[in-house]
């Protein structure tokens, strides 16, 4: 029989993820020789014997992937034979290309859960127990290739037993670079409200007498802090809205397992499965009715919970005594979440009453994902812990670019090749301390992929902040992309698709191209360039950014656009005098201080407060969100109507038969669950009636969906439905966050196309 020798280079996510034992493991049974070892670009192998073996063990490598592991290349160069005897795993290496990937902080493993419970095991009850298939990656990497030494594990010293495990290649915890014990390895630590260390034998037991007694507790996990409560406890829960400055905008929560989570909402298989992924993220769930386990107030006017399973093993030990606890970020409204132990007292002063920390650092914050299923398939609403820094694969190689993504719900994302490598979720930039950690992310992500952008691309809008952290970057071109163009772009690489499309993009607001404020769009367009062919009709915003705050506004203006001045007498406006009344209609005839927007979310928030739901907001998005969650479903109510005009060669929606009819039933008393049910209806029609008319004029397209208001589960669910009965392919985000969160993504692939023609 012949002998063959193979050298086999892999790139993907293979470090740190067992994935050197498992090739030496495979190469021992094949009774192959030769060689494996990490370095800067992935993993390098070279196996030599009879060839019939290495095809088997090169099909093999690709088939029988350790759990956290995922290849993106595999090259094949056969070499001279050595004649060499044995294999043997090889020290890491640098290589002249960086372009290793990093795991993704992953959910500790069944076979550790069951190490953590047995009374005979070594690491019973060791809170930090992890092993290649499991536990935190991202958040303690300082560089690469990913070895002990370039995390922050650095600060341990290993004990003989788990040095031994660790250069053991048969054993789980080869090369397991958090690996730990009691013995030699993270403790817990308690603190008090002013930060002062608590001597205790047992620190978690502290904490679940103080979480039964009401109290609020700070909790370092992987990523950062959580803030934990009691969520039956009323009280308690009251208390952490209060210091934390959070009047309603839901709180997660963290459930015991699978069966403690259907006591209080509903479970479809897919969200099941979504729940149990490697990924742990937090997944919007139905409420059961009557529910009683856990109070309105984690969630006020909301039918969903947003629930997550224990992603560590503290959480495993400390919800042994709980069915579920609030796991809310811990930070002040609007600031990041903290994660290092030097900020955490300062920043969390007055809000937690015992601080439980450990002395693991991390190296970089990451918050909880979240997703919602839509359609019977799971969309992100945030791209976080546990799926970054997987990389997103673009149409093609490009040069590299760094996209520095939108002011809301801000990523960042950086390309090398054909892979686009997005951040954490970072926030609102209208925080300084937001603004500090993207400085912080953009730093860590060029450190990690070994790049510097040749491009630096940002939103059209000049005042955005991250427009301006662009321009500060010295000796870089850059490139302004208008920000519907960047949620069409992200949809398609999203989709692996690069072809022109119909995008429907609504959102709340975003910089148009005409200078004006665009936010319900209909575009023509691909990676390379866009035309608008039609959008809603634009409202004022009277009283400019103070409408985004107070929906109210909105529905004063879309009445004044349907009735002129002659203003319905509402409820509504009942506090507004006559004469400031007619301000605001001067306003509005005049232009004064009331820009004009197209914005989808801008008209949810007018039906919103005219259906009585949310005159003010105390988070972005809260009228829009209460609207849907009111809304009764019910396909026997006639929907509003809205009209569709052709203007200087656009399709535009106009609104003045909707507004009267919404009118109409306010004066005859109809609930605001109908007509947020007619609102949402006649939404979805005019998508599809537009749809058909930019089909029948520029010829058919896949249709697009993008932006902040479809990650309404109601209009996304209606409109694939409506579209796919008329027979158009419709695309929707699966990878990335339809919201701003998905913004970089299409800024990238849009640059990347600019240097490439």
């Amino acid at each position: 029989m012949s002998l063959k020798r193979l050298q086999i280079r892999i790139e993907g996510i293979v470090q740190g993820v067992g994935f050197r034992p498992f090739v030496f493991r495979l190469a021992s049974e094949s009774r192959l020789n030769g060689w494996v070892l990490n370095d800067s670009a992935g993993v390098l192998l070279e196996v030599e014997g009879f060839s019939s073996a290495v095809d088997d063990f090169v099909a093999a490598l690709s088939n029988q992937l350790p759990p956290l592991a995922s290849i993106s290349r595999f090259y094949l160069e056969e070499q001279p034979l050595t004649g060499e005897s044995g294999f043997r795993i090889v020290s890491s290496q640098q290589s002249d290309h960086l372009v290793a990937q990093i795991s993704p902080d992953t959910h500790v493993c069944q076979d550790c859960l069951q190490e953590l419970f047995d009374p005979s095991d070594r690491r019973y009850l060791y809170p930090f127990i992890n092993c290649t298939n499991c536990g935190p990656r991202y958040s303690l990497v300082t560089a690469v290739p990913y070895d002990r030494p370039s995390t922050t594990m650095a600060d341990f010293q290993m004990c003989s037993s788990c040095q031994q495990e660790y250069d053991n290649p048969v054993s789980r915890r080869f090369h397991a670079q958090p690996n730990a014990c009691s013995a030699c390895g993270p403790d817990l630590k308690l603190y008090d409200h002013a930060g002062h260390k608590l001597a205790t034998r047992d620190p978690l037991a502290e904490v679940v007498k103080a979480l039964h007694g009401g109290q609020i507790v700070a909790i370092k996990g992987l990523g950062g802090y959580h803030l934990a409560v009691d969520p039956h406890n009323e009280k308690a829960v009251a208390r952490l809205r209060q210091r934390k400055k959070r009047d309603e905008k839901p709180f997660a929560l963290m459930a015991r397992d699978l069966d403690a989570a259907a006591e209080f909402v509903q479970i479809t298989t897919e969200e099941k499965r979504l729940l149990e992924t490697v990924e742990r993220p937090i997944v919007l769930l139905e409420q059961r009715a009557e529910q009683r386990l856990i109070c309105q107030l984690v969630a006020p006017r909301n039918r969903y919970f947003g629930v997550m399973l224990p992603y560590t093993p503290l959480h495993y030990l400390l919800l042994q005594e709980f069915p579920a606890l609030v796991m809310t970020s811990a930070n002040q409204t609007d600031e990041p979440i903290v994660f290092e132990d030097t900020e955490v007292f300062s920043h969390l002063a007055g809000i937690a009453d015992l601080y439980l920390g450990h002395n693991r650092r991390i190296h970089i914050r990451t918050d909880d994902s979240i997703v919602r299923v839509l359609a019977d398939a799971p969309v992100l609403m945030r791209r976080s812990r546990g799926y970054v820094p997987r990389a997103v694969r673009l149409p093609v190689a490009q040069p590299v670019v760094l996209a520095v993504g939108a002011e809301l719900k801000n990523c960042i994302c950086l390309t090398s090749g054909d892979r686009a490598t997005l951040s954490h979720h970072i926030g609102d930039l209208k925080n300084p301390a937001v603004l500090k950690s993207l400085h912080q992310a953009n730093d860590h992500l060029q450190q990690l992929l070994g790049v510097h952008p040749e491009l630096i691309a940002h939103d059209l809008h000049p005042d955005y902040a991250s427009t301006s952290f662009a321009q500060t970057i010295p000796n870089v071109p850059k490139l302004a992309i208008q920000h519907h163009h960047a949620h069409l772009a992200s949809c398609l690489v999203d989709n692996g698709r690069d072809e022109e499309v119909i995008g429907v993009i609504f959102d709340g607001i975003g910089y148009g191209s005409d200078q004006h404020i665009w936010g319900g769009e209909f575009l023509l367009g691909d990676l390379g360039g866009f035309e608008r062919v039609g959008h809603l009709s634009e409202l004022a915003m009277p009283g400019g950014d103070a409408a985004t705050r107070e929906p109210w506004r909105m529905a004063f203006s879309l009445l004044y656009q349907a009735f002129g001045e002659d203003i319905p007498e509402l409820s509504l406006f009942d506090d507004i005098s006559p004469a400031d009344k007619k301000l605001l209609c001067q306003m509005l005839g005049k232009g004064i201080n009331s820009p004009l927007t197209s914005s989808c979310g801008r008209l949810f928030d007018a039906v919103s407060a005219l259906a009585g739901l949310r005159n003010i907001v105390s988070y972005e998005g809260q009228a829009a969100l209460e609207l849907e969650m009111c809304l009764d479903d019910c396909l026997s109510l006639p929907a509003y109507t809205f009209e569709l005009e052709k203007r200087a060669g656009q399709f535009v929606v106009t609104f003045s038969t909707l507004t009267r009819q919404l009118v109409a039933d306010l004066e005859q008393g109809v609930s605001a669950g109908q007509i947020s049910a007619r609102f949402h209806q006649g939404l979805a029609d005019i998508v599809l009636q537009s749809c058909v008319k930019i089909r029948a004029e520029y010829g058919a397209r896949p249709v697009v969906l993008s932006g902040g208001v479809f990650q309404n589960a109601y209009l996304t669910e209606r409109v694939c439905q409506l579209l796919k009965n008329e027979h158009f392919e419709v695309l929707t985000h699966r990878q990335v966050p339809p919201n701003d969160g998905g913004i970089a993504l299409g800024q990238a692939a849009i640059a990347g196309r600019f240097l490439q023609t």
